[in-house]
């Protein structure tokens, strides 16, 4: 198995932390980005001075997938369950942090923690009793969304963090499957109460799970996505149910998975969905994390929530590369998208003591433009970037109509002026700079341009047929040429 490019750097980085005194870190990559693989290959190296790592998850799925990853890398190991009996003397240890979180006093103490789904950190939480457990191990963490999903911060938990390139810069690079947006108009969520950060369940349950909701989930998957492998994610084990049912009912393969099921039942619907049998699975939270299904192309938002990490979790979903996959759907009728951005929107992470995390300026979400010609959303532009509709010059609105999904898209519009996009360009890359800079980044310059390149390439392949141009990662000698004298050769002069 042979690491990424990216990969690599995040594992060097990681070892650099640890040797510069750090005792937790936090490493951070996209889901799709590879943290399994990159934690397995620390593992091996761990191993192989004659250490003990101790690797936890809290689903099996997850136990099985870090199992069958560190069988890929030769790791010798064993997996820790509830049915596992006696102590563990293998150097590396795959176990269920639940189990192993009553079976701690006869543990051999391990000399590095790794944790999955690391955003699950706290405390008082099973994962903070094992660490706690054990004071002289170093502790790993790995996510994709470094905040728990209240939006509190896991400075209490780990005291740096490692982060890798993201959502933008993998698709740019072609490792993650750009993501197409449809939307209804939001649903009417004012009345509902919060509870631990999001919406109450059973009033989110009443409101979402009826006919009313915007537009029809079944309806829209026929005419955006019919037949492809979907997720939907929903509010409730009665939500999924329900809509499983629905699905049925219009002709199309489909079935819900909750973790009531026995190991059995689960693990056939699983099967089933990943050879293709069942077209659309339903669930509430047990695919929202860790399920690696890279052939999924559809992602259907059914609930909404207040929790950016939880959007994230869901959508990352779908986005993963397959043979044969263009490009991912997302069918948001939970308005996720519009509240929280697009996936692979720019954010910036950082550790806290614990109090939930404040949006800053630069990451305040823009409002969305609904076309009245193609039904497309976009953001703010006084063109539309899908069929090129004049708005009239008008105050701010955002038009919605009622039982349509329509696509949400970006402002893609030519600037006014060639000298007004490169002054866009050398503006972002000033603001990139900085940020590469605070990161930490050996080469802020190369990666503020490399992002921006990235971000071009992925507006003009939508405008063109790029069949027999001598690209490099989607864009012509010529292009990447202008981008630098825009942004490096202008910023030096």
């Amino acid at each position: 198995m042979k690491l990424r490019d990216y990969q690599q750097a995040a594992i060097n980085d990681v070892r650099d932390s640890f040797r510069n005194g750090k005792r937790r870190v936090l490493l951070v990559l996209p889901t799709g980005g590879g943290k399994t693989v990159c934690f397995s290959y620390i593992a091996a190296g761990v191993a192989q001075n004659s250490k003990r790592v101790l690797i936890v998850a809290h689903r099996r799925e997850l136990l099985k997938q870090i199992s069958a990853t560190l069988k890929a890398t030769g790791i010798r190991h064993v997996v820790m369950t509830a049915g596992y009996r006696g102590v563990p003397t293998a150097s590396v240890v795959v176990a269920s942090v639940f189990t192993l979180a009553n079976r701690l006093k006869r543990f051999p103490i391990p000399d590095l923690i790794i944790g999955d789904e690391a955003h699950h950190f706290t405390p008082k939480s099973s994962w903070g009793k094992v660490v706690e457990a054990f004071p002289t191990a170093r502790v790993l963490g790995v996510t994709a969304t470094p905040e728990r999903l209240d939006g509190k911060g896991l400075g209490l938990m780990f005291d740096d963090m490692v982060i890798g390139p993201t959502v933008a810069e993998l698709t740019a690079q072609g490792f993650l499957s750009p993501a197409d947006v449809y939307a209804p108009s939001k649903p009417d969520l004012n009345a509902l109460h919060t509870r631990g950060g999001d919406y109450v369940t059973s009033e989110l349950e009443t409101e979402m799970d009826k006919p009313s909701i915007t537009g029809s989930a079944v309806d829209h998957y026929r005419k955006l996505a019919s037949g492809k492998r979907a997720i939907a994610f929903c509010v409730s084990v009665k939500h999924a149910k329900d809509v499983a049912e629905d699905f049925r009912k219009a002709g199309y393969a489909a079935s819900h998975i909750d973790g009531g099921m026995d190991d059995g039942e689960r693990d056939r619907v699983l099967k089933a969905f990943a050879d293709g049998t069942i077209q659309v699975l339903t669930s509430c939270d047990l695919v929202s994390e860790g399920f690696d299904l890279p052939t999924v192309e559809v992602a259907i938002l059914l609930r909404p929530t207040k929790s950016v990490g939880l959007y994230l979790q869901q959508v990352g979903r779908a986005i993963r590369i397959s043979p044969g996959k263009q490009r991912t759907v997302v069918l948001d009728h939970a308005n996720n998208t519009a509240i929280h951005g697009f996936i692979d929107e720019h954010r910036e992470w950082e550790l806290t003591d614990g109090k939930a995390r404040k949006s800053k300026p630069s990451e305040a979400i823009p409002a969305v433009r609904t076309c009245p010609s193609c039904y497309a959303m976009h953001r703010p532009a006084p063109v539309c970037p899908k069929c090129d509709h004049v708005y009239r010059v008008q105050g701010r609105k955002v038009e919605q109509r009622e039982g349509e999904l329509v696509q949400m898209k970006r402002d893609e519009t030519a600037p006014p002026s060639v000298e007004a996009k490169k002054q866009a360009w050398l503006r972002q890359y000033h603001m990139l700079m900085t940020l590469g800079t605070k990161k930490g980044y050996s080469n802020p310059q190369r990666w503020a341009y490399n992002v921006i390149c990235g971000q071009e390439a992925q507006r003009l392949a939508k405008k063109r047929d790029a069949f027999g141009l001598p690209l490099v990662n989607g864009l012509t000698p010529d292009e990447r040429a202008e981008i630098m004298a825009a942004t490096i050769g202008r910023a030096g002069t």
